[in-house]
């Protein structure tokens, strides 16, 4: 359909070969997008990329580590001299090395995790968002999480930076509302990926979760994918500045 077109776009998504960053990226190179693949590992970008460009598609591999913040500049400037621009930025790269109460976190996890969920998110739209201006506009997709909405005991600083993303996302909107810049987040619940295992992986506790789900399951990576285009595309033309939460009713319901 027209409406969800993104055939053409130039597409960065971080985070890209594997998860919930790797089906977006998939599905927008689906639907015709040039997308760029980047992780931490130069091997695992070229294996997607691969697979992307033998099924038809059109895919860069381009690693980086996004908490340096040299490789977030050469990122930029690589898939802007080899593709021409930067349609919509997806920032879906994040870590989270911790998993306990904010009053033991150590100094060094609590910076890496700030680091690189807030500050690599800063510093791509600082290096993307002035040409994306220039070009008459762009989309930004910045993949929050549930964990942003509410409290936890366990990943409380995990959650803070969520809860930052979604705030970049309104300031970001308003900022770049003139030159036809959208900027919103994606917040998804509990979703299969290896990122999440340690929160899925145990049976009994899934079963424990999913039991309050009013769709009775966790998310695949395949259901957050939509949404990232449907954002991309005229569909999403009007909307700018908004948190879309994809979670099978989790939030609704606990």
């Amino acid at each position: 359909m027209s409406l969800f077109n993104v055939a053409g776009k130039v597409v960065l998504v971080t985070g890209s070969t594997r998860g919930i960053g790797l089906a977006i990226a998939s599905r927008m190179a689906e639907g015709g997008a040039r997308v760029v693949i980047s992780s931490r590992s130069q091997e695992d970008c070229d294996r997607v990329a691969a697979v992307i460009n033998a099924a038809a598609g059109t895919a860069l591999p381009i690693a980086c580590n996004i908490n340096d913040s040299t490789q977030l500049r050469q990122l930029v400037a690589s898939a802007v001299a080899q593709l021409g621009r930067i349609d919509v930025l997806v920032c879906n790269a994040a870590l989270n090395p911790y998993f306990g109460t904010s009053q033991d976190i150590s100094d060094e996890a609590f910076d890496k995790m700030l680091s690189a969920n807030i500050g690599s998110v800063h510093r791509l739209c600082q290096l993307v968002l002035p040409d994306m201006a220039a070009a008459g506009g762009g989309s930004v997709i910045l993949v929050s999480s549930i964990a942003g909405l509410k409290g936890s005991r366990m990943l409380g600083t995990y959650g803070v930076t969520k809860a930052a993303s979604m705030q970049m996302a309104r300031n970001l909107a308003v900022e770049g509302g003139a030159a036809n810049i959208r900027v919103n987040c994606i917040a998804p619940g509990l979703v299969r990926t290896e990122f999440a295992r340690a929160l899925w992986d145990n049976p009994q506790l899934l079963a424990e979760t999913v039991a309050h789900y009013p769709l009775g399951r966790i998310g695949e990576p395949e259901d957050i994918a939509g949404a990232a285009i449907f954002l991309a595309s005229d569909a999403g033309s009007f909307i700018t500045g908004q948190t879309i939460v994809i979670d099978g009713g989790a939030t609704i319901a606990s």
